[in-house]
């Protein structure tokens, strides 16, 4: 059950969280820039908690450790549900306006999805990289959503966050599958892997063999079709409240199509362009 807390009002999410949430020069940055004014505090702690899962992913993080924090935010969202919380940022997150009157109990199951991935459980089959890709990054965009306010239609906002989620995730994997790799990690469906003849050797190589760069090159098409639907999800009524997700789509777009699988975190000044395009666009509902 979800207690109210005692609000009291945060100015602002306090540091260092605020600027490892929105990166200058990254997709969330520009879409919590161009966001609409009642979503934009719900994104910030929302990109926040993100950012601070994302490190803890991270190949390069001890896996001990790892575990360790990510055990300890399980319970640091049971306690936020609770009423409860003690860290920053979901401090921030309870006390926004409609903190108290939405459930957030349903990111612990982003932080799950975040433990498996640390644990190395593989994605046996690629019927499960929906629901996966959806916890991980599906279900804190549509809890930044209800954080702010939405009032849409769940469905065609659950479609959008659903395709954003799978889209980042695909270029995610793709970028920096062979840092996965030699941790010991598969971020790839096995089955996929196995029907393009692809084994462990294959990942770790320092110039992916011709069956590996068709494989990404596939997953690059099937990002950017999900990209697309997110884009196209939304009713003309929803976009202005909800043109952050449109950046993401449009940014992620733009990105598959200018590096031709070159992915990388750096973004250039045209983002700039495109994002406040994408957003004025959806300011106007088009």
């Amino acid at each position: 059950m979800h207690h109210p807390l005692t609000r009291r009002t945060l100015r602002s999410l306090e540091e260092p969280y605020r600027s490892r949430a929105v990166p200058p020069g990254t997709a969330q940055y520009w879409s919590w820039l161009f966001a609409a004014r009642e979503a934009r505090d719900a994104l910030l702690g929302v990109y926040a908690l993100m950012a601070e899962w994302r490190a803890l992913m991270d190949p390069g993080t001890e896996l001990g450790v790892a575990q360790i924090k990510l055990a300890w935010w399980r319970e640091e969202i049971t306690r936020m549900t609770a009423g409860s919380p003690i860290h920053p940022i979901t401090l921030y997150l309870a006390h926004l306006p409609s903190g108290c009157t939405h459930d957030l109990a349903p990111l612990t199951a982003s932080v799950d999805a975040a433990a498996a991935h640390v644990a190395g459980v593989p994605l046996e089959r690629a019927v499960e990289l929906q629901s996966h890709a959806g916890a991980l990054y599906g279900t804190p965009l549509l809890m930044a959503a209800l954080l702010g306010a939405y009032r849409g239609e769940p469905e065609r906002l659950r479609a959008c966050v659903g395709a954003l989620a799978a889209a980042q995730y695909l270029t995610r994997a793709a970028a920096d599958y062979v840092r996965e790799a030699r941790a010991g990690r598969i971020p790839f469906a096995v089955d996929e892997l196995l029907a393009a003849g692809i084994d462990n050797n294959d990942l770790v190589a320092r110039e992916p063999p011709p069956r590996l760069c068709a494989y990404l090159d596939d997953l690059m098409h099937r990002a950017a079709g999900h990209f697309a639907i997110a884009a196209d999800a939304l009713a003309p009524a929803e976009r202005p409240n909800q043109r952050h997700l449109l950046v993401l789509a449009a940014l992620g777009q733009k990105q598959l199509s200018g590096r031709k699988n070159r992915l990388s975190a750096d973004f250039r000044w045209a983002d700039l362009y495109n994002a406040w395009n994408t957003a004025r666009r959806a300011a106007a509902a088009r």
